[in-house]
């Protein structure tokens, strides 16, 4: 129609016909109106149903707590109920994104509670990111709950808020990002060892980052005898006599227990000769750095989405190697501890989670995949029906050994 006018009707007729609407993207339709729901445990049929559940049954309910607060575990859902806590400032890869952005993951925490652990969780987003306001705002909603699960709250903030949150309440507190990343990790490490025919008390590992993740796995590590540890920040290897560290409690503690080989520098300095690679930070290791590892090494890149040492490369060098990604072998994920973790706990009404507890979730982890062990499976998958009732046992088991059952 080069040079011809096009007529004015053919005009209105495409202005008028209807636009079609976009079609939603498969991920923002399995959001829409969220991912999870409240139902009744108990009928509703009838005047009498409705007397027992709520006015005036329940008074007698309420009379025998305030009289005895214990019973709130049996008559209330506080016995099997988490809190899943954030100020959505370290959410995901996605950074300081504030609590509203947040809730779709701690929707997401939730059902994985549920799905794997057979607990029930509430997400709570809260609009504040002082330590003293996070921490007495978690303290007053406690009541309400069995356990605290935080979640995806920024360093160095998050150990202070975990730890007066375990001084002051009675129920067990847990931040995952720490500790669930910790115990997934030695398991797979636990295996890894087996697959390569090494000890962990012979291995030499380096921690690619010192936030809320490495600081959690480089303790663990201790705890379960690794035979020498390094940690590398942003400023190089975490040492002592470092001058930034003063400022740095948590760093500081760490430079006292790692690195008893005195190395000095940065990654490169720390990885050449390593038998194990653990990155819990973004940025690329070298090709050439890599390179530098001993023999039959284990590498665990776990940042997401691209892992500090992609797995292609990973495995010129190493014999064992997994990443947080589930398009990869070896997924280093954390539902496969949280969700046992505190069924564990609740199951015995423990008053917190012990470092006995959450090495004997790691080892139970271990356990689940021992006699099927290879190259690509030193870890469970999260849909391994085993995993969830093993790290929930072992969890129970560990708390009445360390005297912090209540059953």
């Amino acid at each position: 129609m080069s040079g011809q006018l096009i007529p004015s009707q053919f005009l209105d007729d495409q202005l008028a016909a209807p636009v079609p609407a976009p079609v939603e993207p498969p991920v923002f339709s399995l959001h829409r109106g969220g991912k999870m729901e409240v139902r009744a445990t108990v009928p509703l049929r009838d005047r009498a149903d409705l007397s027992l559940a709520y006015t005036p049954g329940v008074a007698e309910i309420c009379t025998a707590i305030a009289e005895r607060p214990e019973l709130a575990m049996d008559y209330t859902w506080k016995s099997n109920t988490v809190a899943v806590v954030t100020d959505g400032t370290a959410v995901l890869g996605l950074g300081d994104i504030g609590p509203l952005a947040a809730l779709p993951v701690m929707e997401g925490k939730a059902v994985l509670f549920k799905q794997f652990g057979g607990v029930d969780a509430v997400p709570v987003c809260l609009d504040c990111t002082d330590v003293d306001a996070l921490v007495e705002t978690v303290a007053r909603l406690a009541p309400g709950f069995g356990g605290i699960n935080l979640e995806d709250i920024s360093a160095p903030r998050c150990f202070e808020v975990e730890r007066r949150l375990q001084e002051r309440l009675d129920i067990p507190v847990f931040h995952d990002d720490q500790h669930g990343t910790a115990i997934v990790l030695l398991a797979a490490l636990r295996n890894a060892a087996e697959v390569v025919g090494r000890e962990l008390s012979t291995l030499r590992a380096v921690i690619s980052g010192a936030g809320a993740a490495g600081v959690a796995i480089a303790k663990i590590l201790l705890d379960a005898g690794i035979g020498d540890l390094t940690v590398v920040d942003s400023k190089g290897i975490v040492a002592t006599g470092r001058p930034d560290l003063e400022h740095s409690p948590v760093k500081t503690e760490l430079a006292a227990l790692t690195n008893r080989a005195g190395l000095t520098g940065g990654l490169a300095e720390a990885m050449r000769g390593a038998d194990v690679f653990i990155g819990v930070s973004s940025g690329t290791v070298p090709e050439e750095i890599v390179a530098t590892m001993a023999p039959n090494a284990i590498i665990a890149a776990m940042a997401n989405p691209n892992p500090e040492i992609h797995p292609d490369v990973a495995r010129k060098y190493a014999a064992v190697v997994a990443t947080g990604r589930s398009d990869f072998p070896n997924q280093i994920n954390n539902v496969l501890a949280f969700p046992g973790v505190f069924a564990g706990a609740l199951s015995v009404r423990a008053s917190r989670i012990t470092e006995g507890m959450k090495l004997a979730a790691a080892e139970a982890l271990a356990n689940v995949v021992a006699g099927e062990l290879s190259a690509d499976q030193v870890i469970p998958s999260p849909f391994d029906e085993r995993v969830a009732p093993a790290v929930t046992a072992a969890v129970a088991d560990a708390a009445r050994r360390d005297g912090v059952a209540r059953l």
